[in-house]
């Protein structure tokens, strides 16, 4: 659970601790030299008009022209080194990004937030890197503005520090009524981008049955409930930012009416009157910048607070050993599974065991569980109860990338990866060796046919394997599981788009593994590919009605 694991992203922002130091040493430094102006201000009205004084005058212009050169110099200082950190944090948890988005396609599909931690880490970093964190960053130094003003006369200080309550009062309730908008918000978003997902994926079977307007009425449904969601959340930041800055402006007129009053009672100076009127505004100024950046420091905050509790849940628990590679059985022991999203159970009570050389064929009707098993037994979702074991380990001992190549998994929707076809059999392994390639490509029977394509090997496959027929695809994901020679390979309907060349191919491979030691994993529907099985599992509505050799199995069916 998040509590029990630190937050990523504050171990992340500790390696930048010196640049925030800076950042902060360089906020007091540009704060005070900020004075500059109202002081310059001052001393022109009661130093050089009284006096006639030109050269003063020269001199404190060209004293008031450094003094803005290097607030200048440190202002662009702080904005980079600002957008060095949003920097560093995309680097440092680029990875868990990646891996978080692949883990919540698989915990959450179709609910269109799958890409929400990259949206999440943009909008930090963006956020990082923009005028409403200096400004939160200067809001402590309105403390030293106003205690400036009050040095010139304690009612300027007194009205600044009344008037600066006040606008982070109008700061809360900017943040009170923001946030509930700004979480419908993203809800909604999230629904529209799923249904252009699922149209974008599916826009042959809308064109051909026409279901477009149909899916064009349920867009327009998603539209205008993110649209009302952004309408109404850029009404109240619009309108908190308005009654901000009036207020700010009316602050401003009754700092000049006091200052005035002061002169008049001869309390002070004329120049008082300007110089108070520039402190009251550099004292506000954070203020009125934060309430007009809200709208994005919430987005930010609620992206922050996302990624700490998605990144928290991703944190392994223990690091894997790296245990020998399995090469004697395959047991299931008590298996019983909930998909993810689901809240009854998909699988109860399996229990089989699977030796070296076995192939083991999975029948049962449509929804009995076939295809939950074989992605349990890949690691893709975690078992609820019992355990999946490859040489008595179980699946989440092995480090991961040492369970992925003692895997195979071809599953039901061969789909491929934009890339070579070199690449996708190679499972874009890095360094992979050409041969290594071939020899799973042939171990598919997939290796004549590649060599007949425009670029061979490296013939593009285009989005999911769109450029190739289903068929080719199929075969090609065939190669790429048998790819490294898995100790387990798990085949979900291999023979769905296949041929009888390609039928023939499959059964080859199939008794190919078996031949080295392998254990294969059939579930399928048309029996044709079953005749390589030597072992049968047969479910039905998520339930073992019956595991044995082929033969007793299909008998019991026959009865």
């Amino acid at each position: 659970m998040p509590a029990q694991h630190p937050s990523r992203i504050a171990t992340v922002l500790k390696k930048s601790r010196s640049v925030f130091t800076s950042i902060f040493i360089l906020s007091a430094a540009l704060n005070v030299l900020l004075l500059g102006g109202a002081l310059y201000m001052m001393l022109v009205y009661d130093v050089v008009l009284p006096a006639g004084s030109l050269p003063t005058l020269w001199g404190l212009l060209l004293i008031v022209i450094l003094v803005y050169a290097f607030q200048t110099i440190i202002d662009i200082i702080r904005t980079r080194l600002l957008s060095r950190v949003g920097a560093t944090i995309d680097q440092d948890l680029g990875q868990d990004i990646f891996d978080l988005v692949s883990q919540l396609a698989i915990d959450r599909p179709g609910k269109g937030e799958s890409l929400q931690p990259i949206r999440d880490l943009d909008q930090v970093r963006n956020f990082l890197a923009s005028s409403g964190l200096l400004a939160i960053a200067d809001l402590p130094w309105m403390i030293f503005f106003i205690l400036v003003l009050a040095l010139l006369h304690w009612s300027l200080g007194l009205t600044v520090l009344l008037g600066g309550i006040a606008l982070l009062a109008l700061t809360y309730s900017t943040d009170r009524l923001t946030r509930a908008p700004t979480e419908l918000l993203t809800h909604n978003a999230n629904q529209r981008l799923a249904l252009a997902e699922s149209s974008r994926r599916h826009a042959e079977i809308l064109k051909a049955m026409a279901m477009g307007p149909d899916m064009q009425r349920r867009w327009n449904g998603y539209s205008q409930a993110f649209l009302g969601a952004q309408q109404s959340l850029a009404d109240t930041a619009g309108t908190m930012g308005s009654i901000s800055k009036i207020a700010r402006m009316l602050l401003q007129s009754l700092v000049l009416t006091v200052g005035a009053i002061l002169v008049i009672e001869g309390k002070a100076t004329g120049g008082v009157i300007f110089a108070s009127s520039i402190l009251a505004s550099r004292a506000l100024a954070p203020v009125e910048q934060a309430i007009g950046n809200w709208r994005s420091l919430a987005a930010a905050r609620q992206s922050w607070r996302r990624l700490e509790h998605h990144l928290a849940e991703l944190s392994p628990e223990h690091i894997p050993l790296h245990l020998p590679t399995p090469s004697r059985q395959l047991q299931v022991q008590h298996l019983a599974v909930i998909p993810p999203g689901a809240t009854n159970p998909a699988l109860a009570g399996i229990a089989f065991t699977l030796a070296a050389g076995d192939v083991l064929g999975v029948i049962g009707p449509s929804g009995s569980g076939k295809s939950t098993l074989l992605r349990v037994m890949a690691g893709i979702w975690p078992p609820t109860h019992g355990h999946v074991r490859l040489d008595s380990a179980a699946l989440d001992q092995y480090a991961e990338q040492q369970r992925g190549r003692a895997l195979g998994y071809l599953p039901q929707n061969a789909e491929l990866i934009d890339g070579s076809i070199a690449e996708n059999i190679a499972r874009f392994m890095e360094g992979a060796k050409s041969d290594h390639v071939i020899s799973a490509a042939e171990m598919a029977g997939v290796h004549e046919l590649v060599k007949r394509m425009p670029q061979g090997y490296g013939t593009t496959v285009g989005p999911n394997g769109a450029f190739l027929s289903a068929g080719q695809r199929q075969r090609i994901a065939l190669a790429r599981a048998l790819f490294g020679n898995p100790f387990l390979l798990l085949l979900d309907e291999p023979n769905s788009n296949l041929d009888p060349e390609g039928e023939a191919a499959l059964a080859a491979a199939v008794d190919g593994v078996r031949e080295r030691g392998g254990i294969v994993i059939l579930a399928a529907h048309r029996r044709s590919i079953l005749r390589s099985a030597d072992k049968m599992l047969h479910l039905e509505a998520g339930r073992m009605k019956s595991f044995g050799p082929k033969h007793r199995v299909l008998e019991e069916l026959e009865r």
